[in-house]
Parts: C-alpha cells; structure tokens; sequence
C-alpha cells in the first residue's frame, strides 16, 4: 500500500525537488522512494515510469513558468518586456534547474498531454512579446527560438560560473536585452518594408 496522503501531485512534486538538487540523471524510483519513505514498488500507484516520471517534472516546471511569465509581462511592452522575459526565465533556470533540465528533455504526447497544453501557454506569452514587433509570420518561431536559446545558453553558462572575468553578467544580460530588442525592430521594419513593395509592384 502507497504511503497514506500519497499522491500523484506529490510524487511529481517530490520528483521536481529532487532534480533540482541532484539533476535529472539523478532521479531515480529508488532515489525518490527513499525521500519520500515507501519503497520504489509504491510510486508505480502514481507514475508508470521514471519517463513518466519526468514528463509529470516538465508539465509542472511549464506550469510554473507560464504563470511566471504571465505576471511579470503584463503591462509590459517592447524592449522593457523583452528585458522581463530574460529577467523572468533566467531566474526560473536559476532558481529550478532539474524541472527546467526535464522540459528540454520532454516529448510531446499530441493531443490530451498536459505537456503540450502547458507549453503553448508559455510560447504564447513569448509570442505576445513579439507580436508588436510586425515580425513577418514565417520568422516568428525564429524569433521565438532564438530569445530561448539566448536565455538559457546565458542562464546555464552564469549558473556553472562560466563568466569570471571582470565585467558583471547582469550589465551583459542587458545588452542582449537591447541586442535583441534592436534586432527584432530592424526585422519588423524590414517586414514592412517587403510588404510596401509587394503592394507596390
């Protein structure tokens, strides 16, 4: 019999903690049954696998970081969102690297994964950032894709120290900021400028 109070939540929560500490190479059912005071047989009453497992990690740690992003964005616009965007997910990594480790290890499920329902609301607070850029369609997922890489390329160099030389990370995490910033207007403008033409023509 599983632990009395013990639930799927708490196993998945347990399981975050944990990988927070130890990274997700170290997450383990005995690992997280010894935590949790069962022995490993009882978690299969709540995940079916170590996968499973850290799937339920990834859909928690997305969970999370779209409400992050929801209330450090709103009211915000143009380079002062992009700068709440890297502040906000560079300090989610920071604060929560294991759950963060397990979304870039996840795979979507299709339809009915909780995953991919917990994803979309967190492209789509990236995409809303974007969306005043008048980035053409097709460069969205760039756009989107490079802000990612940017973020967590800075927030996993600063977090393994990475940075040891004279200047502050903070004062280059703002210059990337304004990088990005100037870069996706010089698109958007670029954009405008393909579509005068095409009505021009």
């Amino acid at each position: 019999m599983p632990r009395a109070g013990l639930s799927t939540a708490a196993v998945i929560d347990a399981g975050a903690t944990l990988a927070d500490e130890v990274g997700m190479a170290g997450v383990s059912f005995a690992a997280l049954a010894e935590r949790l005071g069962v022995r490993p047989p009882a978690l299969y009453k709540h995940v079916q696998s170590v996968d499973d497992l850290r799937h339920g990690i990834a859909t928690l740690a997305m969970n999370d970081l779209a409400e992050t992003l929801r209330d450090n964005l709103q009211g915000r616009s143009g380079s002062t969102a992009v700068g709440a965007l890297f502040d906000a997910v560079s300090a989610y990594i920071d604060a929560h690297p294991g759950r963060y480790e397990a979304t870039t290890i996840a795979r979507l499920e299709g339809v009915g994964d909780p995953l991919v329902g917990a994803t979309s609301r967190v492209i789509d607070s990236v995409r809303a950032v974007l969306a005043e850029y008048g980035l053409a369609v097709g460069e969205v997922d760039h756009a989107v894709r490079t802000v990612r890489c940017l973020i967590q390329g800075y927030a996993s160099l600063r977090a393994a120290d990475a940075f040891q030389w004279s200047n502050d990370p903070d004062e280059s995490m703002d210059w990337m900021v304004r990088f990005i910033h100037a870069g996706l207007v010089q698109m958007g403008r670029a954009h405008d400028g393909d579509a005068v033409e095409e009505v021009a023509s």
